[in-house]
């Protein structure tokens, strides 16, 4: 470690020069003490694990390895009491007035009427279901699983890069990541004080319980099936909560009731964890061609006989142009200013947030509101002369398609490479659940930017991920 250099950037070992991280002190100093041909055995070591585990995700973009391992790093990414003290709330503030957007646009729409958000860019949006409104849902919570992008620029200030509230994926790795380390790096973790990860399943359950329409209710986990990238996770949350992990052919809807098909019969069925969007979950309400959802299962819904989580319609506050009025929606509902604050954003469907845009296209990044995955992004400091002409001509010709931000300096973290350790870029995302209350699992997937130079982490894009360590309340 100790030629080890993160350069101007906010180092989440390391802090900044005029922001020392002090909690990370024991953890730097037992690092220190190995040699690199020790790190790099013992990240062989887990990454073998992971393979024989079958902790894997699917990549539909490349035919000659599909199912791959979530590449991980053996170096922590560590979060101080007071850190995470501020993040926890900055999370419950966001998810609180995002499920309260949600309430307003399938009621009384008074943000609309007010003016504060464009009523086209929330009617006018692919996910926002008009066979929602009016209809109440237990709470009034829409969101209850939200995965909440955050970077941290060379500050040290975190700042909410998007919102994920259809179905997030990642938090398997989350508790998986932490299992591994305390295999393979019992003697870094010891009497450190990290917060546990392994009780998300039971919060889950709790939720999924808290807003079924009966007593005792049996819950189920709907996935799309095998073929689907995070099938490992379905699997992995469907053990943890301790409930059937089934396909839209397992069940059946009958008299606006849904059931699950046993051995024994019809069992009843009446709360649901979906990992299905809602365009494939009932081909008689949304996609005719849909052949993984369930048949009426809207119906059943409306009727109050089913819940479902994520509630339909959710996607509206996943698009990336409403995020830009996500701090309008925190004054307008709380009266408050976000504790976390959003990435510099420019909606390109506005003409001046165009034209600047245009302007200024070799310094920017730009996004297509509708894609996840890392997928349609250019980075303009990063792009060639052809790839930036290319994106000129996607923003004339769809203009209300992209938003712009400024490049953020993402924080770094030393990462075990071939040959040495090396900082590498990283991101975190928090996971919220919310039934009557919101809870937030304290550490998040750390996904890190493996290629040298890249900011992009996702997996789907070369990305890996790292263990997130939030320490205890006494820490510094």
């Amino acid at each position: 470690m100790s030629s080890y250099n993160p350069g101007l950037y906010f180092d989440e070992l390391f802090g900044a020069m005029d922001l020392p991280a002090e909690h990370t002190a024991l953890i730097r100093q037992r690092l220190a003490a190995l040699d690199f041909d020790e790190l790099r055995r013992r990240a062989q070591d887990a990454e073998r694990e992971l393979y024989n585990l079958g902790i894997t995700f699917i990549v539909y973009s490349d035919k000659d390895a599909v199912d791959r391992i979530l590449p991980f790093d053996v170096i922590p990414r560590v979060i101080s009491a007071p850190e995470w003290r501020h993040l926890e709330a900055g999370v419950k503030q966001r998810v609180t007035a995002l499920n309260l957007f949600l309430h307003d646009i399938y009621h009384d729409q008074k943000i609309l009427k007010d003016g504060v958000i464009p009523r086209d860019l929330v009617e006018g949006n692919h996910n926002f279901r008009p066979q929602m409104i009016g209809l109440d849902v237990p709470f009034n919570t829409y969101i209850h699983i939200m995965g909440t992008d955050l970077v941290r620029d060379r500050h040290g200030t975190f700042r909410v890069l998007e919102d994920n509230g259809r179905v997030p994926s990642g938090v398997s790795y989350v508790v998986e990541n932490r299992h591994m380390m305390q295999r393979v790096f019992p003697d870094l973790m010891q009497d450190i004080g990290i917060r546990p990860v392994d009780n998300y399943g039971h919060k889950l359950l709790d939720a999924m319980v808290e807003i079924a329409p009966v007593d005792d209710p049996q819950v189920v986990l709907l996935s799309p099936g095998t073929y689907n990238s995070a099938y490992f996770e379905h699997i992995f949350l469907a053990r943890e909560m301790g409930v059937p992990l089934v396909e839209g052919r397992d069940l059946v809807v009958d008299n606006d009731r849904v059931f699950m098909k046993t051995t024994n019969g019809l069992a009843p069925v009446h709360s649901i964890y979906r990992r299905l969007d809602d365009a494939f979950l009932d081909p008689k309400a949304f996609n005719p061609d849909s052949l993984l959802g369930v048949p009426g299962i809207l119906e059943a819904y409306r009727k109050g006989n089913v819940a479902l989580a994520n509630a339909i319609g959710t996607g509206v506050a996943d698009d990336k142009a409403v995020y830009c009025y996500v701090p309008r929606m925190i004054k307008y509902y709380l009266d408050q200013d976000p504790i976390i604050p959003n990435v510099d954003t420019r909606i390109c469907r506005e003409p001046d947030a165009l034209q600047y845009t245009l302007d200024n296209l070799a310094d920017l990044v730009v996004k297509p509101v509708g894609e996840a995955g890392g997928y349609g992004i250019t980075i303009g400091p990063r792009a060639s002369k052809a790839e930036l002409e290319d994106c000129r001509a996607k923003l004339l010709a769809d203009p209300s398609n992209y938003i712009s931000q400024p490049v953020v300096d993402l924080s770094v973290c030393p990462t075990v490479c071939d040959d040495a350790i090396e900082p590498r870029h990283v991101d975190l995302r928090p996971f919220a659940i919310t039934g009557k209350s919101s809870w937030v699992l304290p550490g998040g997937l750390s996904r890190v930017a493996l290629k040298k130079g890249t900011l992009i982490v996702n997996s789907s894009q070369g990305g890996g991920s790292k263990d997130t360590w939030v320490l205890e309340g006494g820490a510094a």
